[in-house]
């Protein structure tokens, strides 16, 4: 049987574990974060997902991030969410924010560790305690913590908007409004009559399908999340489909 003062000395150890370990329990990650654009604006306009204006309007709601190269993924990142939550400052309220990633961070302090997050300003303002969002402006490099969560999309089904340089023979979409994991893996289409298409991915959210012959409306889209779940998106690309629209499903995960 063991002696109070061992049980007192395990303790001891397992608590100092907890303090310089804090990650191994509570699943968060250790990473860094910037800002960009307006300082109570939505980044850019779109980015390289190409989600366009729809940045600004829910669900994004302009609480997204552009993402290095570990969280951006080539394009395959876009559409995920993410919380994030500094600590290490006076300014921070230490209350996890939730952001879409819909924009590529490239280069500076995006290269500089593992995980980098270029928040918006709104999102990184959102870190801070009531009253401080400008005074965590100003310091605009933070070292936080992050962890991948589900998208909650609710009441807000799966849309695809027809890039302009579609055609009858060639036809190509953004993906936008996922809920659940938030980017795909994999995107098929179903022609009228015909049996499931694997779609290319063009860039960002963008995915594309040459047929070499006139495409054959309605067409229904078959799409796998980065977890391997699958929904379909019946009929949604409607006969007499048109290059610019925006056709809304009525399906989410």
């Amino acid at each position: 049987m063991a002696s109070s003062f061992s049980v007192a000395f395990a303790a001891l150890a397992i608590s100092c574990l907890l303090l310089l370990h804090p990650l191994s329990v509570s699943g968060w990650t250790n990473g860094g974060v910037t800002w960009y654009g307006p300082r109570n604006g939505a980044g850019t306009d779109g980015g390289a997902c190409g989600y366009q204006g729809d940045v600004e309007n829910p669900p994004f709601s302009a609480m997204i991030t552009a993402g290095g190269p570990s969280i951006y993924k080539n394009g395959k990142g876009c559409g995920a969410c993410y919380q994030v939550r500094c600590v290490g400052n006076a300014a921070c309220s230490g209350r996890p924010v939730t952001v879409v990633v819909t924009d590529q961070c490239p280069g500076g302090p995006c290269l500089a560790e593992a995980a980098h997050f270029d928040l918006s300003g709104r999102a990184f303002g959102a870190l801070a305690k009531p009253g401080q969002a400008d005074n965590l402006r100003n310091i605009g490099v933070l070292k936080v913590l992050y962890n991948r969560v589900p998208c909650n999309w609710r009441g807000t089904d799966i849309a695809f908007r027809v890039d302009a340089g579609s055609s009858p023979n060639y036809l190509a979409f953004l993906v936008e409004d996922e809920a659940g994991d938030g980017d795909l893996s994999a995107v098929e289409l179903q022609q009228r009559g015909g049996g499931w298409a694997q779609m290319q991915q063009s860039w960002g959210a963008v995915w594309k399908y040459n047929s070499g012959s006139t495409l054959q409306a309605p067409i229904s889209v078959r799409l796998t999340s980065s977890s391997g779940r699958k929904l379909v998106a019946s009929n949604v690309i409607p006969a007499g489909w048109q290059p610019g629209h925006t056709y809304r499903s009525i399906v989410n995960f």
